[in-house]
């Protein structure tokens, strides 16, 4: 692989260590630094030491910084979307939709602006460059792997894409820091995402969405409480319910089943396992296929979380979307979530999930109207 190589560096370790590690190779290295999101009042995003580190990377291994505003096309592209799918109930990742339209859509193609031929990252991924497409595939690194997070990149982006970290584990890669005397070799991961950072994650909401307080209710329609808006509850949460015991109920925790946005009311279930909580068959919008789409039904593996074991599924393509079949049902599945498919290590793929069926809600998961093609 010849030519220019423009590495995203974020000012962390990761991209650090792909940038030297691709310069030891022999390349041409350029870095460039991004940043999106520019409103900060309360000191949580780390945007401006980000780019330091990022500048002191790059004196250490001497190669040119670019610099580049991204915060239009975030708030345009993935911020908007992220508000609202909350108040829309759902439960989006702004890290999936950032990386397909900011990561590898605007940066890769400034990336090519500045004359490269390949962009690189820090991500804990593979790609295999064959001669008919490339093939995205976990990292060797299962604990770091970031496959999920890259379902929705286009085979197109990922063709000129270079991944150096893929075969190494997180402890070999701040080794290789540390013996190249990188100054952030001892600098923590970032955790969460930029515009939220460290703040708590209701604060910020609020200052974008109005809260709705309503009523919490059991399946049967008992009202047993009140919440303070349906945005903050994710299906499957415990915490923060303020319920406690209750006459004539059992003496186990309460979770969070379902968001009946319709009538602001958050429904909530006894046990960490009830049958409500628990996802046989869900619903997806049309899928990004990074290998070939399939004509018809298959077998494969799904994961809806990051970190998440997979699990074996049947998919059907649908006019509207994909109907997955799960071999073994899935705690807490929520409209919003990605559904990324697997063959082996390969990602082949994902969806947005847009309705979930449990053995309590057997709903229709597409219309007739939908099939017509």
């Amino acid at each position: 692989m010849s030519g220019r190589v423009i590495v995203g560096l974020s000012g962390g370790v990761d991209s650090a260590v792909a940038a030297l590690l691709l310069k030891e190779r022999g390349h041409e290295v350029h870095g460039l630094h991004m940043t999106n999101w520019q409103e900060d009042e309360a000191g949580y995003c780390t945007a401006a030491e980000d780019h330091q580190a990022a500048l002191a990377v790059a004196r250490e291994l001497g190669i040119p910084l670019h610099r580049v505003s991204f915060a239009q096309e975030y708030r345009d592209r993935v911020f908007r979307h992220f508000l609202d799918e909350y108040a829309a109930g759902r439960t989006p990742n702004p890290d999936v939709l950032c990386n397909r339209e900011v990561k590898f859509g605007a940066c890769l193609a400034y990336a090519q602006r500045l004359g490269g031929s390949w962009f690189a990252t820090g991500h804990y991924a593979r790609i295999a460059h064959d001669a008919e497409r490339p093939r995205l595939l976990r990292a060797r690194d299962v604990a770091k792997d970031q496959t999920y997070f890259l379902q929705q990149v286009s085979a197109a982006a990922l063709a000129r894409t270079l991944f150096p970290l893929g075969d190494l584990e997180k402890p070999a890669v701040r080794a290789i820091a540390r013996r190249a005397g990188l100054p952030v070799h001892d600098r923590p991961d970032s955790t969460g995402i930029c515009f939220i950072g460290e703040r708590p994650f209701r604060e910020f909401l609020e200052r974008y969405l109005p809260a709705r307080p309503g009523d919490i209710e059991t399946e049967d329609g008992t009202v047993v409480g009140r919440h303070d808006g349906l945005m903050y509850y994710t299906l499957g949460q415990r915490q923060g319910l303020g319920l406690g015991g209750r006459a004539g109920a059992p003496e186990q925790p309460w979770y969070v089943a379902d968001k009946d946005v319709a009538r602001n009311a958050l429904v909530v279930v006894q046990g960490h396992d009830h049958p409500r909580l628990r996802t046989a068959r869900f619903a997806t919008d049309p899928a990004t296929w990074i290998a070939p789409a399939p004509d018809g039904p298959f077998e494969t593996l799904v994961q809806v979380r990051h970190r998440q074991a997979p699990v074996r599924c049947r998919v059907t393509p649908r006019a509207a979307g994909l109907e997955v079949e799960l071999e073994a049902p899935l705690r807490a599945v929520a409209p919003g979530q990605y559904a990324a498919f697997y063959a082996g290590p390969e990602c082949l793929g994902g969806a947005v999930i847009t309705a979930v069926e449990t053995r309590y809600n057997s709903k229709v998961l597409f219309s007739p109207a939908a099939e017509v093609s």
